[in-house]
């Protein structure tokens, strides 16, 4: 993993670069130290929620860093995924929002289990914060 780790990092200071952003503007624009930021462009490792906020800043679909560090290429938002990624989508946040909250219910349901209603609002509002806490939505 260590090569791909270096490939991500040559491949995120390239991103930074072609956006015209030096690192403490990437850093910024991702809401993280400039120090966590040279981590990555210094192939060390970070949180995974560093990736997220990575792939937010230089406007890479979510999961890029992973299939970077899978030996794939991120994907830009204005690109269009390979054949092999076409169940890729690029959601806005608010359909995303509420995708992930009907899912949330649906799949709440599905259980069969004795929850209450006001039980399932208060699981789908703690997903969604959870989400938004680690920079998905």
């Amino acid at each position: 993993m260590g090569t791909n780790l270096e490939r991500l990092a040559k491949l995120v200071a390239e991103r930074r670069l072609e956006l015209g952003l030096g690192v403490e503007p990437a850093a910024k624009r991702a809401s993280m130290s400039k120090d966590t930021w040279k981590r990555v462009e210094a192939a060390k490792n970070v949180q995974d929620t560093t990736y997220t906020r990575i792939e937010r800043a230089l406007q890479w679909a979510l999961g890029s860093c992973g299939r970077v560090l899978d030996g794939k290429d991120p994907i830009t938002l204005d690109s269009t995924p390979a054949a092999e990624d076409s169940a890729v989508a690029i959601i806005p946040k608010e359909e995303l929002r509420r995708h992930v909250g009907d899912s949330v219910n649906s799949a709440a349901l599905g259980i069969k289990g004795d929850l209450t209603a006001d039980q399932i609002l208060d699981l789908n509002e703690r997903v969604l914060k959870e989400l938004h806490e680690r920079g998905v939505i």
